[in-house]
Parts: structure tokens; C-alpha cells; sequence
């Protein structure tokens, strides 16, 4: 079988009924003391009274193009007392590597039982693999489980479901796709975060409007009387898109797309919004970024007075804030 020709998306808006921050971007590298080139991509959560941000440092220089895969990432932290203003800590707080693995990256923060667990991405000489590690005061990370290549953009379900740790992820499934950038969320548990299985596909790329390439989970899930609400991130490409940030080429265009999962069998979506909750429209998401036109969410909060506060990278170079009510973003996912 053959896939579905999937064209191209054209223009793209943002939700009316999501409202960007003021201060934004609310972290940048001028904030990090040990100078990072680029900080972005960061999981957030509320963790024993006070909000916790661990994002992605990228170092070297991006405007002449010396950002290496290669030694040149690690992880950051930051604390807050009201989830705008940030206190960094003066060193990186995760960084994995030998002669295997070549760094760690993009984390989700989920706090399960009074624990936080951490997923990331790890580069390798053979493939990307995603990890889950947990801390008690991320000073000291227990690495729980690696999956095997090629797999990343872990997420967690803050509670088990049916008895089961529940987790989102995409594979790269390029052979068995035509060998096409098509890759699609999947759904996986666990009885102990650490073997994985009964996976099945979630969301194929098909199913968004908006995405003619990939999509991937992106902060993990918060609980609604209605369904899990699940943010994700798909992209579109564009052939005739050209030099697009401090890349000689960058065709593509990443975007946050919101969905609504059952309480109880969360394999299946109850609610999908058919077009984009973010869009890169604000200045620091389209112009002057490492690769513009990108939003990537990666932190979801839900307040005691149902604001909701999602976290995304901006233009793979600032972290940003976004807020939203929750009925509204319900509303969406099942208008």
C-alpha cells in the first residue's frame, strides 16, 4: 500500500483563544551564566512547591554554522516561584556521554507518586535512543530505561492508567514508510518504566491538516474531566522555503496541535482540534532564530484557577510561555 499524498499546507494561524506571554521569550542564553549559544526545548513542572524548568543548551557559534551534534549539548535548570521570572542555576544539571553516546537532550518533566521522572533524547553513534531517568533534586538522575534506535519525544502520563505506566513517542519508521520523513505518534506502557510494550499507533501525520511530514508528542499529558489533554508538534515542509534562520536551508515549519485522549483507555482520541493551537507568528518564533518558523512545546501546567500554561521552544533558540483556559482548550479539541 501506498501512502497518501499529502500536499502543501499553505498559511497557518494561531488559536485566538491562546495568548502568548508579555515577557517573552522568558529564558534566554543571556540568562545562563555558563553561555550557551542557544536554550530552548525545556520540560517544565510544579515539583514540591515550586516550578522547575531542565532545557536544552546548545553551544558553538550558530551563525557560522558551528553547532556540532558532537559534544556541544547538555541540560540546564532553572527554578521559579510564579512560573515567568526564573532563577538559573549557575552549572548544567544532566549531560550523558562516551564513546557511544554522544549527548542527551529535549527533556519532558512528569512528576509521578512525588517523584519526577525525566524522557530525553540521546544521539548515538548507532541511532537516537530515548531515555527515562528520575530524581529526587536534580543533582542526581537514576537513568531508568533506553529504548533501542530510532525512537525519542518520550512523554509520560503523570499516573498509571489501568494498572500501567503510559507513554507517548515517535519512532522513525523511514524503510516501512517509503523512506519519507513520515513519522507519527505511538502509544506504549509499562508495569515498571522500564520494558516497554503493547504499542500501537495513536495519531498517524494523515489525521492533521496541517502537517504533511511528521508529528511527535510533545508535553506531557494533563488530566481533565473530559480526557487527557495532549499537546503534540507537527511539521509541514515546503520545497520552495529557502534560507530560513542562520541554516544555508531550513523547509520546514513546526507547529503545536492540542488533542483530547479517553481517561481510560487513552489509545483513544476523543477530541482533535483540525488546525493549529500555536503557530509561529510573534517576531522571536519567525525572524532572527537558529531555524525560524518553529514551535515546540515541551512543559503543560494546570493551574488551581484553570489557566493553563504551556511552554515551548521558539525558533530552536529562546524558551517561551503561552496561556489558555482550560475549558477553552477542551472546547477546542471537541468543537
Amino acid at each position: 500500500m501506498s501512502l497518501p499524498t499529502l500536499g502543501l499546507i499553505g498559511d497557518v494561524q494561531s488559536s485566538p483563544l491562546v495568548y502568548r506571554h508579555p515577557d517573552n521569550p522568558i529564558l534566554t542564553s543571556d540568562q545562563v551564566p555558563y553561555k550557551p549559544a542557544l536554550v530552548f526545548n525545556a520540560g517544565v513542572t510544579k515539583f514540591q512547591g515550586k516550578y522547575v524548568m531542565v532545557f536544552r543548551n546548545d553551544y558553538g557559534n550558530p551563525k557560522l554554522q558551528t553547532l556540532s551534534h558532537y559534544g556541544t549539548t547538555n541540560m540546564g535548570i532553572a527554578f521559579s516561584d510564579d512560573g515567568v521570572n526564573w532563577d538559573v542555576r549557575p552549572e548544567p544539571c544532566f549531560d550523558i556521554r562516551d564513546e557511544e553516546i554522544v549527548r542527551a537532550y529535549d527533556p519532558r518533566l512528569t512528576v509521578i507518586d512525588g517523584r519526577c521522572y525525566m524522557c530525553f533524547a540521546v544521539d548515538t553513534l548507532h541511532g537516537i535512543r530515548g531515555g527515562i531517568a528520575v530524581t529526587d533534586d536534580f543533582e542526581t538522575f537514576e537513568i531508568i530505561s533506553m529504548s533501542v534506535p530510532d525512537n525519542r519525544n518520550m512523554v509520560l502520563f503523570p499516573e498509571k492508567i489501568n494498572d500501567r505506566y503510559v507513554r507517548l513517542e515517535r519512532p522513525f519508521t523511514i524503510y516501512s514508510r517509503e523512506g519519507k520523513e513520515r513519522f507519527d505518534i505511538w502509544i506504549s506502557d509499562s508495569s515498571d518504566l522500564k520494558y516497554w510494550g503493547n504499542s500501537d499507533l495513536l495519531l498517524g501525520v494523515e489525521q492533521v491538516p496541517y502537517a504533511n511530514a511528521k508529528l511527535g508528542p510533545a508535553a506531557p499529558p494533563i488530566k481533565t474531566p473530559k480526557g487527557w489533554l495532549t499537546t503534540f508538534h507537527a511539521v509541514d515542509i515546503d520545497p520552495s522555503r529557502g534560507k530560513n534562520g542562520w541554516e544555508d536551508s531550513w523547509k520546514k515549519r513546526y507547529t503545536a496541535g492540542i488533542m483530547l485522549l479517553d481517561l481510560d483507555n487513552p489509545k483513544q482520541v476523543v477530541g482533535l482540534y483540525k488546525e493549529p493551537l500555536l503557530a509561529p507568528d510573534a517576531p522571536y518564533e519567525k525572524d532572527g532564530g537558529f531555524r525560524n518558523h518553529v514551535i515546540f512545546p515541551g512543559g503543560m501546567i494546570l493551574e488551581d484557577n484553570g489557566e493553563v500554561k504551556i511552554y515551548y521552544g521558539a525558533g530552536d533558540t529562546y524558551e517561551c510561555l503561552a496561556t489558555a483556559d482550560i475549558d477553552d482548550l477542551i472546547g477546542l479539541c471537541l468543537k
